[in-house]
């Protein structure tokens, strides 16, 4: 294999980093890593334009999906007739060589099958519906056969289905995943090869003995696909270049060398060869991330779009503008709308999303939106952020157009009260179908009600996206300034918020190439960050509910602890979707517990660019500044604890008249503490801890809305406070796996001071869990000398045993 490094490295990640409390919505393939990725990326998506488009053997009609149905384009009169019509979502057609059939994806929202369309009978046909993922539907060049990856065994695998006989044969058998079956003959394929989910090539297979060929391969081709000319000789396909996306062109008996076909408009999606070898077509985003079908000739030039004038649904249609309120007033939300059916109905323009928790396909307004759709009733749900409870109406489409209005509420008003939420790591572009700019996530903002957001740059291993939107800002609400992730997949992912500078490099530590040997901390971009009086923190760092098993220490980000002990670390994320923040938060407790002020965050970790992701916000943290907010108000605020991290209860604890941050000085045994929960959700528990232990707690509250807690706890000689709440069904706006918020510590005596026992006992916990990491870290670099790591972790291991002995 040309690149084991990287792959071996986005395994560790995906195995130990980010295995999330979130796992999958659909059915799990074996040998992907995270399958936020696979889904993310191999599943189908959906846009309200025209999305793979496939020219007919006839070459007069393309056909394609949009708005999660197929259409047939005629190419003279250039109009769009829908032929398919269910509540399911159709994708990735494929013509039969004589043009009779087609056969495509059908996605139900929890798995995919394959179906096959009788054109002259209008007639569909179920042929492969198994409990795993079926993807990838293809003809053989006879006809006779129907080639198509599927996960019944476990890992992707491509398949063979006679039509005939009905039977199928599976044809590669490895555990990495395998996609995109081409057929050339009974002997030989080309395919789509990904090893974990890092390394990728597109391969001819000699089904005979089991042998392949790479033609292209490189890291991280999210996006790849391709096409072969039907003389099976060259080969057009998707590649990565730097953040964006080019089409190439190669001849498949001599792949050494490669042509630069067309960059297009940065993102050339889905090629595939017109009858004649003539033409490529292919589909792209434009700046209003509508998807648009587009041709090349094969011999070059400038690209064509092909505008589709007119959409004939084969169904009566109308309108409906939908005016969303909160508090009486229009306002930004975020929305779902669904036909009798079940099916998604989506605007004409902007960015779609499909989110993995509740599975529900959203977009969002500006506080009015007009949908098109066929005849019959709607169910509009929508939120305003964390603020509101999920509102649901019902509206009717006829053959006038309509209007509705859905109005919520706000529970607590975040603002008025001097909170300002904030979601600290999300990644504005993450190898998805769309290249968006920061003006395009402005709306998103506005519709979650956040205040302050910090989408990181971050690098897919061998390339960096978006250095040069490093210095774009927004200075208004909402406030948005990049950050930087910096991803040294061995010691754990970091974040910096704040910096002026980036920091390079953005990766190195073993089983890389380049940077693999490099004796470098973690500790150093997080002295980069403070140096430029700015905030450095471990992100996504605790996988697991009980990381003080054996287990469980394996899960932690292998420089965290000694970081963390020795003061070298800001910020800990107690809260992102891909993490488990009980676990994570327990974490903190303890080092809490030894008098490092470490201060919490939350991100939603989001990808933005890709259609299958959460939305901005559903995991953040809300911080209250002295005065006006700014981004320096605002990050001095998250480093002093005036802040709590929730993805869904806003939670308000004073104790002893102190909030979060502040420090109590008293002389009484017992003192009085309060807590307001604001919850668009049920919760389960409300529990208060003192010094990492429980002292107080009871059952939550069986409905949304507001409620306020109270009670009073001894007071220890030292050490710090904090509120939690969490457990419960998991609905609208939240997307994580279960509610959770918890507070900031209120400190007693002094910020930092502690408690001699807890101290005592959270050193030896602390000490077993540098231990495991001083073993991963040995075992990681083995040979290589590395004095400066060694030396950071055996600091900390004399600091913790200071601790213990005093």
């Amino acid at each position: 294999m040309k690149y084991p490094s990287f792959y071996l490295i986005l395994f560790l990640l995906s195995s130990q980093y980010i295995t999330a409390q979130w796992t999958n919505r659909y059915p799990q393939v074996d040998g992907f890593g995270h399958h936020v990725y696979l889904e993310g990326y191999e599943l189908p998506v959906m846009n309200s334009g025209a999305t793979g488009p496939a020219p007919s053997p006839s070459g007069n009609e393309v056909v394609f999906s949009a708005k999660g149905w197929l259409w047939l384009m005629d190419l003279n009169t250039q109009s769009a007739r829908r032929i398919t019509s269910t509540g399911a979502m159709d994708f990735k057609p494929n013509w039969s060589p004589d043009g009779k059939h087609i056969v495509f994806v059908r996605d139900t929202g929890l798995d995919t099958k394959i179906m096959l369309l009788d054109m002259a009978q209008n007639k569909e046909f179920l042929l492969i519906d198994t409990k795993a993922l079926d993807l990838d539907p293809i003809f053989s060049p006879d006809g006779a056969s129907v080639y198509f990856a599927s996960a019944e065994n476990g890992s992707l695998d491509i398949w063979q289905l006679d039509l005939a006989t009905k039977t199928k044969t599976v044809l590669t058998k490895a555990k990495s995943l395998e996609r995109l079956p081409i057929p050339l003959n009974s002997k030989y394929m080309i395919y789509l090869k990904k090893t974990g989910f890092s390394y990728d090539s597109i391969e001819v297979y000699s089904l005979d003995n089991d042998e392949s060929l790479a033609l292209a391969e490189e890291n991280f081709m999210s996006q790849a696909s391709f096409s072969l000319s039907s003389d099976q000789r060259t080969l057009a396909y998707t590649w990565p270049q730097d953040d964006d996306y080019e089409l190439r062109l190669l001849d498949i008996k001599y792949p050494e060398s490669n042509l630069l076909l067309t960059k297009s408009n940065t993102l050339p999606l889905n090629p595939k060869f017109s009858s004649d070898n003539q033409w490529i077509y292919y589909s792209e985003t434009n700046t209003n991330e509508l998807s648009e079908i587009k041709r090349i000739r094969v011999s070059g030039g400038k690209p064509e779009l092909l505008e589709i004038k007119s959409w004939e649904w084969n169904a009566p249609t109308g309108t409906l503008k939908i005016t969303s309120k909160v508090d009486g007033k229009i306002t930004p939300v975020r929305m779902s709308v669904v036909d009798a059916n079940g099916h998604p109905v989506v605007p004409n323009t902007g960015i779609i999303h499909s989110e993995g928790q509740n599975g529900m396909v959203f977009f969002y307004s500006d506080g009015e939106i007009e949908l098109q759709a066929p005849h019959g009733e709607l169910t509009i749900t929508a939120v305003h952020g964390l603020s509101t409870e999920k509102t649901v109406i019902k509206s009717t489409v006829g053959t006038d157009s309509q209007s509705a209005e859905i109005n919520l509420k706000t529970i607590w008003n975040a603002q008025a009260n001097g909170w300002y939420s904030g979601d600290n790591h999300f990644h504005l572009n993450y190898g998805g179908t769309n290249q968006l700019d920061p003006e395009d996530i402005v709306l998103d903002l506005k519709a979650e009600n956040m205040d302050v957001a910090f989408p990181l740059l971050a690098n897919l291993g061998n390339r960096f996206l978006q250095p040069s939107i490093w210095d774009w800002k927004r200075t208004e609400p909402p406030l948005i300034q990049f950050g930087q992730e910096v991803r040294s997949h061995f010691l754990g992912h970091l974040g910096l918020l704040g910096t002026k500078d980036i920091y390079w490099p953005w990766v190195w530590g073993p089983y890389y190439d380049v940077y693999g040997r490099d004796d470098r901390l973690n500790a150093e971009p997080l002295e980069f960050a403070r140096n430029q009086n700015a905030l450095g923190g471990y992100v996504h760092p605790v996988s697991v509910r009980d990381p003080f098993t054996e287990n469980g220490a394996r899960r932690i980000p292998i420089e965290l602890i000694a970081d963390c002990v020795l003061g070298k670390s800001d910020l800990i994320e107690v809260g992102c979707l891909w993490s488990d923040e009980i676990g994570t938060a327990n974490l903190w407790h303890e080092i809490l517990n030894i008098g490092q002020p470490l201060a919490i965050s939350g991100g939603s970790d989001v990808m933005n660019d890709l259609y299958r992701t959460m939305a901005i916000g559903v995991t953040r943290v809300y911080v209250k500044p002295d005065g006006d907010l700014s981004i320096p108000s605002y990050l001095e605020a998250l480093k002093n604890g005036r802040s709590f991290v929730t993805n869904g209860p806003q939670i308000l604890f004073e104790v002893d008249g102190k909030e979060v941050g502040e420090v109590i000085n008293t002389k009484s045994k017992t003192i009085k503490w309060t807590l307001d929960v604001h919850s668009p959700t049920p919760f389960d528990l409300v529990e208060i801890f003192v010094n990492g232990a429980i002292v107080w707690s009871k059952k939550g509250n069986t409905k949304a809305g507001s409620k306020t807690y109270k009670g009073s706890i001894d007071v220890p000689k030292g050490g710090w406070v904090t509120a939690r709440v969490s457990g419960g069904v998991v609905d609208w706006p939240l997307m994580d796996s279960y509610p959770f918020a918890e507070s900031s510590p209120v400190w007693f005596n002094s910020v930092g001071s502690t408690d001699k026992e807890a101290a005592k006992a959270s050193a030896n916990k602390l000490l077993r869990l540098l231990s495991v990491s001083t073993q991963r870290l040995k075992r990681g670099y083995g040979d290589n000398p590395i004095p400066k790591l060694e030396g950071h972790f055996e600091e900390a291991k004399q600091h913790l045993e200071s601790i213990i002995n005093q």
